[in-house]
Parts: structure tokens; sequence; C-alpha cells
């Protein structure tokens, strides 16, 4: 091989070592720059969603139907998860007030063995909750689904969003984008050792709300046939 056709090699060639050292510079120098833009953001979702959120049952306007966000009734210590006790308790205090008339139970449905909606309803009932104010949607395998079908399924244009405040300003975001003039209601939080996983995997939810509304356009899973609400 003529000397010139092996340099001319030689530079197209690149160490692996040396392209994996240059990679990794500037993942971390993107990283650096995107880390500080993911806190702003999640700062800018809960800024946004103040003004429609409520934390006293007595200063919240009445709506028709609340939407209450399921999450396991167990936690992965196999005792009562907290998340799951405080937003039942929240959903039943807002309807025995007569501040809403229905509670829209959404949850994952996935498997034969694990029912967010019906173990929600049993507990509830359990709560001095009418079975007949209570309305399953088997169908909220996210947070997304959940607050999409409240309206496109259950018919719902303003409903109160029932969660912790972390998820419900997640929640309310979705609900605003897709023209849904939603309100929250807060349950009672964790305190912070207990919710501390939780709140890791907000932040990042927090950077997919962004993926999935502005660059995904995402939709529910499912959809399916309308589900009539009693006025």
């Amino acid at each position: 091989m003529r000397p010139y056709c092996v340099n001319h090699l030689q530079k197209l060639y690149i160490n692996p070592v040396k392209r994996f050292k240059r990679l990794f510079k500037y993942a971390i120098v993107l990283l650096l720059v995107l880390a500080p833009l993911t806190f702003v953001w999640s700062w800018w979702v809960s800024r946004q969603m103040e003004p429609f959120i409520y934390t006293d049952a007595t200063l919240m306007p009445e709506r028709h139907a609340g939407l209450l966000l399921g999450t396991s009734r167990y936690s992965t210590k196999g005792v009562v998860n907290l998340y799951y006790r405080y937003r039942l308790r929240a959903a039943a205090d807002l309807l025995l007030r007569g501040k809403i008339k229905f509670i829209i139970l959404s949850g994952d449905n996935s498997t034969m063995y694990y029912n967010e909606p019906t173990t929600m309803k049993r507990d509830l009932a359990n709560l001095g909750v009418p079975d007949s104010n209570l309305v399953e949607d088997f169908a909220g395998f996210r947070t997304l689904d959940s607050v999409v079908r409240s309206k496109k399924v259950f018919g719902q244009d303003s409903v109160v969003i029932i969660s912790q405040q972390w998820h419900v300003e997640r929640a309310l975001f979705i609900a605003r984008a897709r023209g849904i003039k939603a309100i929250g209601f807060c349950a009672a939080d964790v305190d912070r050792n207990y919710g501390f996983k939780t709140q890791v995997r907000e932040h990042f939810a927090r950077i997919k709300l962004f993926i999935d509304l502005y660059v995904l356009n995402k939709q529910p899973k499912f959809l399916g046939e309308p589900v009539y609400i009693p006025e």
C-alpha cells in the first residue's frame, strides 16, 4: 500500500478509547447545561398551577366530580401506603361535605391480580362513601391517561383532581394543557424521609411531562365508549 494511503487511513481511524472519552466529555457538558433547566421547569410547573390548587376544603368551590388518582394500597414493605390512605380520606371528606357529588376512581387494572379502582371503591365504602357516588376508571394507567379520560370518557370539563400537592400540580398542568378547566385539592402529604424516593421519581416524571406534551403529543393508551355520570 502506498505511504500516502496509509497516512490517510490513520487520519480516518479514531481510537475507541479517545472516542469514548470525547463522547463522555460531551455528555458531561450536556448534563451540566440541562440539569439546571430541569429544576427550573419543575419550579415553573408548580408556580403556574398555584392559583388552581386548594388545601382547605371549606374554601374550595363545588364541582360535580372529583378525580381520585390511584396508587398502590400497600408500600414495598407490605404496610398500607400513606399516599393511598391520605388520598382516600381527602376524597371522602370532599364528597361528604358536599363539595363534589361523584368520585372518579382512576387507576391501574393491568392484571387480574392488581386492581386499584376496585380497591379504592371498597375502602371508600368503609369511610362512609356510598357506592352510588363512585365511578370506576380501569384504564388510568398513568396520570396523563387519568386526566384526559376524565373529559373524553367521563365528560367532566371542570373536575377536581385529588392527590398529594406535587402530583396535583403535574396532573393540573396536563389538564390545562389539554383544555380541561380542572382545579386541584391536596391530600395530606408524608414526611420527607418517607417520601424521598417518590420525590426523586417526581422530578423525572416532570421531565417526561415536557416530552409527552410538547414532543410526543402523548395520548391515553385507551379511550373507549363514553361513560355517563348523572347530573
